[in-house]
C-alpha cells in the first residue's frame, strides 16, 4: 500500500498565484474511495494602524460606532462569483514606481446593502478588507496581500469561479455557527465524497498542527463554513465530515473536486486551551528542575 503524502508537503503555502496548482491523488489509506447607487466605485484610502491603546476619554456613544470587524460565525451568507482577481487598475497618471497588489473583484446580490469601506467580509473564510463598492455593478472588491495568496486557496481562484461570503458580526447578530475568525491556519485538500442518505460525507487532508486541534463533535471551518468534525485520524493525516442537505445547497464545497484546495481555520477556543496547557507544563517542568 502506497504511503499517504506528508501532510505538510501536500499543503504547503504555495507561491503559484493566479494559477491552479496539481495536487496529488487521494490514498488508499483513506476510510472509503474518493469519488446604493453609483457607477462610479467607491475606493478605500489606505488603512492606518496603531498599536496604542483607545483612550479613556472616548465616550460609549462615540465607541457605539466602532465597526465589529474580526469575528464571523461560519454560516455562509451568500454565494458570490469571482468578477476578476488580478492587479488594480491603473490609476490616471501611471501608478508610480509602487509594485501593484492583487485585487478580488467579487459579484454580490445580497451584500452590498449596509456594507461600507473598511468593512471586513470573510471570502472562503478569509477576513478580507473591503476597499471598493461598485453598487452599478453589484461587486466588492478587496485588496489581497501576498502572504494571503500563498496561504490561503484564494491565489488560485479565476474569474468565474464562486466563494463563500459571510459579513463579519454585529453585536446584534444571532451566533449560529462558532466564532471564527477568519484567520486561516492553513489549506487542505479535498480527499473523498462519499453520499450516505441524503447527506454527504467529506474526508479532508490537512497537516499535523491542524489536525492537532481537531476534536471529534468539535468545530471547524472549511472555506468559512462552520462544520462539527466527525472522526480525526492525525496517523493517516485526515478528518472528516458530514454536510446536510441545506449546506449542501448552500455552500460552495459540494461543487469542488477532489484534489481542490480548501481554507481551513480550527476552533480558536482550542488554539487557547494548548497555549494554557503548554505553558503551566513548561513552568511545572522548571518547577521539577529546581526541587
Amino acid at each position: 500500500m502506497a504511503p499517504l503524502p506528508t501532510a505538510a508537503a501536500a499543503v504547503r503555502c504555495h507561491p503559484h498565484i493566479l494559477r491552479r496548482g496539481l495536487l496529488p491523488a487521494s490514498s488508499p489509506l483513506l476510510p472509503f474511495a474518493s469519488r446604493v447607487a453609483s457607477s462610479t466605485p467607491l475606493r478605500a484610502q489606505p488603512l492606518r494602524f496603531s498599536l496604542s491603546p483607545v483612550p479613556k476619554s472616548i465616550s460609549s456613544s462615540s465607541t457605539s460606532h466602532i465597526p465589529v470587524r474580526s469575528l464571523f460565525t461560519g454560516i455562509v451568507e451568500e454565494v458570490g462569483r469571482v468578477r476578476r482577481i488580478g492587479p488594480p487598475p491603473t490609476p490616471p497618471g501611471g501608478g508610480g514606481d509602487a509594485a501593484p497588489g492583487v485585487d478580488l473583484e467579487v459579484e454580490t446580490k445580497n451584500l452590498l446593502a449596509g456594507t461600507q469601506l473598511g468593512d471586513s467580509i470573510a471570502v472562503d473564510g478569509t477576513c478580507l478588507t473591503v476597499a471598493a463598492i461598485d453598487t452599478a455593478a453589484s461587486t466588492l472588491t478587496f485588496g489581497v496581500a501576498p502572504e494571503t495568496l500563498r496561504c490561503t486557496s484564494l491565489g488560485e481562484r479565476v474569474a468565474g469561479d464562486d466563494v463563500n461570503l459571510e459579513r463579519a458580526l454585529t453585536p446584534a447578530s444571532r451566533m449560529g455557527g462558532h466564532f471564527v475568525q477568519g484567520h486561516v491556519d492553513g489549506t487542505g485538500e479535498i480527499a473523498a465524497f462519499r453520499p450516505e442518505g441524503d447527506s454527504i460525507w467529506v474526508t479532508v487532508r490537512a497537516p499535523p498542527e491542524i489536525l492537532s486541534l481537531l476534536v471529534p463533535k468539535g468545530f471547524v471551518a472549511v472555506d468559512g463554513t462552520s462544520l462539527t468534525v466527525v472522526n480525526v485520524n492525525e496517523e493517516a493525516g485526515w478528518f472528516d465530515f458530514m454536510l446536510v442537505r441545506y449546506t449542501q445547497d448552500n455552500v460552495v464545497l459540494p461543487k469542488k473536486k477532489v484534489g481542490d484546495k480548501v481554507n481551513l481555520e480550527a476552533d480558536i477556543l482550542g488554539k487557547y486551551v494548548v497555549k494554557l496547557l503548554a505553558g503551566r507544563l513548561e513552568a511545572t517542568s522548571k518547577e521539577s528542575s529546581f526541587s
